[in-house]
């Protein structure tokens, strides 16, 4: 299984971009026991309108993938309810998963119609960049439950 983030907006910060390439990391190499072959962000390049952002979302997503919208009306998940799903979906054999982050106003309908799923990280409003690492974070997270790491202690 692959997953991908394909994010609005570009992280300049060097610390905020070295957190997030350490959890993306991590989340690789402790994925690759568990058949995740692949983590990676997807940069998406700002524009004026969420329509053209969508559009460059969905380009950059592969055919099949399972697309999840990260939006602040979605499904909140424990972390461990986040690894549970993670798990059935590659136990079915989905090949990719894409997390799309919108811009500053959101998904273009044209995501929110192709995502099957919405997720929320809280009720919160959260900038891009801390949404990336968190994600990120969470990702990890979930990958040490499957693989019984001793990270998540709950």
């Amino acid at each position: 299984m692959r997953l991908t983030i394909c994010a609005v907006g570009r992280m300049r910060d060097p610390h905020a971009r070295a957190l997030a390439d350490d959890y993306r990391t991590r989340a690789e190499n402790l994925g690759r026991s568990l058949g995740i072959t692949d983590v990676r962000v997807v940069e998406i390049d700002a524009k004026q309108d969420s329509s053209r952002e969508a559009d460059a979302i969905l380009a950059a997503a592969p055919d099949q993938a399972l697309m999840v919208a990260l939006d602040e009306t979605g499904r909140q998940r424990t972390s461990r309810d986040l690894a549970a799903w993670l798990r059935a979906h590659t136990d079915a054999g989905i090949r990719d998963i894409v997390f799309a982050i919108g811009g500053a106003d959101g998904h273009g309908p044209q995501v929110m119609d192709r995502a099957r799923e919405t997720l929320s990280l809280g009720a919160m409003t959260w900038p891009h960049i801390l949404v990336r690492i968190m994600l990120l974070e969470q990702l990890y997270r979930a990958i040490s439950i499957l693989a019984r790491h001793p990270y998540h202690r709950g």
